[in-house]
């Protein structure tokens, strides 16, 4: 029986397995789904098979400088309660540590790892934690920096996870600038680091949307195609306000640009400092959350 990449994708997404484990589970029996799942378990691969099909969107957002090396990561539970768990939080600081170390080039390469300080996998190491702690446990993703200077962030003990990649010049310390801007980041949420990042494209098609509501505003009904091009414009600048990082507003500040206040402040203190980019992680975020329907819950209890 033949399988395709799908297939693989959701004997994954049933168990937990690494893509490659997957592969070979399927090719070993042949397509076999349910076969597949059986392989892995007597492989001592999928012993949370059960686990793997419930949704984590808890968890904890996670970002750190290892030495020297910056790292984000997000690794998800199914419970908050979970998140706040001792050996949860070192399994994710270990992650990170696994990241910093070995510098995996994507997430099944990181599940191929061998988790910090051990010899197991880290795909081995996330089903431990599965058994351990009973519920669905999965890392979800990573961000890396290995040049320039990171300053880490964690927000309400990891809901949200943010690292800020800096040059640095003039031998100053950036760490409070550093923080400074990831708690913009965490605060405002971003889309890009400059208005220079901005594809083209998605410029335009802001452009016809504000040209539309433009149009359509009846206070608008007289006024000439060049002045709405104009207020269009000016509109546009608001854009980069409101998603661009170094041109947003600094919410500490007196009306000045983050950008403006990272030059003034490592002026101030003898050198320059410029934002490289950053990485921002919301735990769960993007995730369709379980809706829990107490009515249905209570009625099963009852028959």
């Amino acid at each position: 029986m033949a399988f395709t990449a799908t297939d693989v994708k959701t004997l994954r997404e049933m168990t937990g397995v690494g893509m490659m484990d997957c592969k070979k589970a399927l090719t070993a029996t042949e397509g076999d789904m349910d076969k597949a799942v059986e392989w892995l378990r007597e492989k001592g691969m999928a012993a949370s098979v059960k686990k793997a099909g419930r949704i984590a969107a808890e968890g904890m957002a996670y970002a750190a400088v290892v030495d020297g090396i910056g790292v984000a990561v997000e690794v998800n539970a199914e419970t908050d309660f979970v998140g706040k768990n001792e050996k949860f939080q070192e399994f994710v600081k270990g992650v990170a540590a696994t990241v910093a170390h070995q510098n995996p080039a994507d997430l099944d390469a990181l599940m191929a790892c061998k988790y910090n300080g051990t010899d197991v996998t880290v795909q081995e190491q996330q089903q431990e934690m599965v058994l351990v702690i009973g519920e669905n446990i999965k890392v979800r993703r990573f961000a890396r920096y290995d040049t320039g200077v990171s300053v880490p962030y964690i927000h309400a003990g990891g809901k949200i996870g943010v690292l800020v990649n800096l040059e640095v010049e003039g031998g100053i310390d950036a760490t409070e600038i550093g923080k400074d801007v990831a708690m913009q980041i965490a605060a405002m949420n971003p889309t890009y680091c400059d208005k220079s990042e901005v594809d083209p494209s998605v410029l335009e098609k802001e452009k016809e949307i504000l040209i539309i509501q433009a149009k359509e505003d009846p206070k608008n009904a007289n006024k000439p195609e060049n002045i709405l091009e104009k207020m269009v414009t000016g509109r546009v600048g608001k854009y980069y306000e409101e998603n661009c990082l170094l041109q947003q507003q600094y919410v500490k500040g007196d009306k000045e640009s983050v950008e403006k206040h990272v030059a003034e402040v490592a002026k101030a203190a003898g050198g320059t400092v410029k934002v490289l980019g950053f990485t921002r992680f919301e735990k769960g975020e993007g995730i369709e959350k379980r809706q829990d329907d107490l009515a249905a819950e209570v009625a099963k209890m009852v028959k």
